[in-house]
């Protein structure tokens, strides 16, 4: 045998071996290979998806200037009863903001021979009211607080303090009372949007009903843009809230909250026939619990936009009795002298008619606009007025005179005392 016959053996092992170790590597790469790629992907260490945003260790972020305080959503769990839920967790966020009010009777304690029992123990009046800010103000019902000599909050956690009462506005029936904050542990509410609110949504009360201090009510929007005649004012509160949620004696003042734990309201009266919880509630409105509490504090008092008309809204029926060419609007019976309505050139009436036992005084303005948006009823008016200007602001008013539209420019002033 020559040495190629000896050689022959051992090139066709060694070239066996070769083609076995290859298909060795083409199997463990093709295993292998999917989940590098896979892992690589979840890891992010490479193929990154187009724009994603890097991730940056070891960097702490930059403080930015804190506005409004938000709400944290509330924690709801699946597996246990939702509308439970959602009241335990309001009261326990909103509930550290609400006080209860004593009205002290300074009289009562100057007559008692026990001289030694504590002054908070005697009182005329009591309410309900909720902390707005760090400085230790409080908002609550004027018709609470109106004439009180000396005034003591409750805490929830049973703190008293004695309070003084910074400023009170008799047409929304709002006021403004001050604790020390120093030592106090104080949680400001936060505020809703009236906007937002709709019939049927959960109501959230906490007060002081009968002396019982945090005590919550629930129940649901009945219905929205009541508009309520004060006792003590000739101007009505437009916009308010009813519900049907136990307001009792002691909740005046008190929050009225929607599920998130958000002031959508003071509650401030009830309407029963019985006297009872069996009546219904109503609420002031948030943006002017908003708008006066901030003006009492910075001011000292609140100053209502003030036009000087009156008049009547118009329903379809009382429009085609009286031939009036307009669809709605603000009929204008009286523009008072001297007033921004009579110095803008507003006209009232002069000839008198009755439409189904109701007057009416026909010949002046009808309003169908004003600030660009619709008047349908005499509540978008006071509404509009009472959200969205001041005294001093210049406002536009559409009218329909003689039969056509003109505009007129008004400039606002303070409601008169």
């Amino acid at each position: 045998m020559n040495n190629r016959d000896r050689r022959l053996p051992w090139i066709i092992f060694f070239a066996t071996l070769f083609i076995l170790l290859c298909c060795i590597v083409v199997l463990a790469a093709a295993y292998l290979l999917p989940r590098m790629v896979s892992d690589a992907v979840n890891s992010q260490s490479w193929f990154e998806e187009p724009n994603a945003p890097l991730t940056i260790p070891n960097i702490e972020p930059i403080a930015l200037p804190t506005g409004a305080p938000v709400l944290t959503p509330l924690p709801i769990s699946p597996n246990g009863d939702v509308e439970t839920q959602i009241y335990a967790n309001v009261y326990e966020r909103v509930n550290p903001s609400v006080v209860a009010i004593l009205v002290l009777d300074e009289e009562a304690l100057e007559d008692s021979p026990h001289t030694d029992i504590s002054p908070y123990f005697f009182h005329t009046g009591e309410g309900s009211g909720f902390v707005v800010d760090q400085q230790g103000h409080i908002v609550t019902n004027r018709h609470v607080v109106n004439g009180a000599s000396s005034v003591v909050v409750q805490f929830s956690d049973g703190i008293l303090a004695p309070a003084e009462v910074v400023g009170a506005d008799r047409d929304t029936d709002l006021a403004v009372i001050k604790v020390d904050p120093d030592g106090l542990d104080l949680h400001p509410v936060q505020f809703g949007d009236i906007d937002e609110l709709r019939v049927g949504e959960r109501v959230i009360v906490i007060g002081n009903p009968f002396g019982n201090s945090n005590t919550m009510t629930t129940g649901i929007i009945s219905a929205l843009g009541r508009h309520i005649d004060l006792f003590d004012t000739q101007f009505q509160l437009p916009e308010v809230i009813q519900t049907d949620a136990a307001i009792n004696p002691g909740n005046s003042g008190g929050p009225m909250l929607n599920a998130r734990g958000e002031v959508i309201g003071v509650a401030f009266m009830l309407q029963s026939e019985t006297r009872s919880n069996s009546g219904i509630g109503f609420g002031i409105p948030v943006y002017f619990a908003e708008r006066v509490s901030r003006a009492i504090v910075e001011q000292g008092r609140y100053r209502h936009p003030y036009l000087g008309i009156r008049g009547n809204g118009l329903s379809p029926f009382v429009i085609r009795e009286l031939g009036l060419p307009v669809n709605s609007g603000i009929l204008v019976s009286e523009v008072i002298s001297g007033t921004p309505a009579d110095k803008a050139g507003l006209e009232g009436g002069d000839e008198s008619r009755t439409v189904e036992g109701m007057p009416f005084i026909l010949g002046g303005d009808i309003i169908v606009g004003i600030g660009g948006r619709p008047v349908k009823v005499f509540d978008d008016l006071l509404s509009y007025l009472g959200r969205y200007t001041e005294p001093g602001d210049t406002i536009t008013l559409t009218v329909v005179r003689d039969g056509k539209q003109i505009d007129l420019t008004v400039t606002l002033e303070p409601r008169p005392e």
